[in-house]
């Protein structure tokens, strides 16, 4: 990924099939928009390179599976028809989609592993209307339960400044939620200009990225992965110090957690399914046996009726 902006020319194309298509969502650009002044959109640009894909029968042409933020790169799934749409809507509905973030955030993190738990809500207070907060906060609106499962990966500098890149796997899917998660635990994401408050304004960019998609779906999951953009050679202001894990071994480690997740399910649902065939075979052979008893009480009352004529 480029530190150069968004151009109507530029789309980076990840994976695609008759029914989905994944492409590398570049960094403050809005997926879609209606106003006339935002000429370089997600939408736009798959309107240019596939202007045979865009469906009339959407509001915005194409259909977006998930969102991401405005200031966030990375993967981002688009179906290119109603039913791939509605078996990838199912997923993201379940929570059965696995997605997978890479940051730097401010300042070193010392717990290596651990899992943010804040509910999140709406900022009522007067100017942040548009922004999330936690639970608690003064203006926090209808606070929700979140998620999410923070890594360290490396330890160094950003513009001479301590930084930490980490994986971020969110449990939930909540407004802002990465962020709002690191801003809590006073490790803000570099760039973040919103939560921030104006002050973290020098970096060209917020760096937050989908780094890791992979939705269940049937027959086939679809995994794509894109490439890290926080590395000295995209961006030398990252000095990376210290490795703590490589992103590789971390993202395998996640994966083969999930695939252990979703095999474990799989028994339980098989075992749930027997189980009620189980019931049912049962009550089958009751009412039959009910049947047969009923038959031979009808049967001795024919004949006792029969022997009085």
């Amino acid at each position: 990924m480029s530190t150069e902006p968004a151009s109507l020319n530029h789309l980076q194309v990840l994976y695609q099939s008759n029914d989905y298509i994944v492409l590398e969502k570049h960094w403050d650009i809005r997926i879609d928009s209606k106003m006339w002044y935002e000429k370089v959109t997600v939408q736009a640009q798959l309107r240019q390179r596939f202007p045979e894909l865009a469906d009339p029968n959407t509001y915005y042409g194409f259909r977006f599976c998930h969102q991401l933020d405005f200031s966030t790169s990375g993967a981002l799934c688009v179906a290119l028809n109603k039913a791939a749409a509605g078996q990838a809507y199912h997923c993201f509905k379940e929570r059965t989609v696995t997605k997978v973030y890479i940051a730097l955030l401010r300042g070193w993190v010392e717990v290596e592993n651990q899992t943010l738990d804040f509910s999140i809500g709406k900022n009522s207070s007067e100017g942040k209307t548009h922004m999330m907060c936690i639970e608690g906060t003064e203006g926090c609106e209808n606070p929700k339960p979140c998620q999410t499962e923070l890594t360290v990966l490396e330890y160094g500098l950003y513009d001479g400044e301590p930084a930490t890149k980490v994986l971020l796997k969110p449990l939930t899917g909540r407004t802002h939620q990465l962020r709002v998660h690191c801003s809590a635990i006073k490790h803000p994401i570099v760039g973040d200009f919103t939560y921030s408050l104006g002050s973290d304004d020098a970096p060209y960019r917020m760096m937050l990225h989908a780094y890791l998609l992979r939705i269940p779906l049937k027959p086939q999951p679809l995994l794509v992965s894109t490439e890290d953009p926080f590395t000295p050679t995209v961006d030398p202001k990252w000095h990376p110090e210290r490795s703590i894990r490589t992103l590789q071994d971390t993202v395998v480690a996640v994966l083969d957690r999930r695939l252990e997740e979703e095999r474990l399910l799989e028994e339980e649902k098989q075992r749930a399914l027997q189980e009620k065939n189980k019931k049912c075979v049962w009550r089958k052979q009751q009412k039959a046996e009910e049947g047969e008893e009923q038959t031979r009480q009808c049967q001795e009352w024919l004949n006792e009726w029969g022997g009085d004529l």
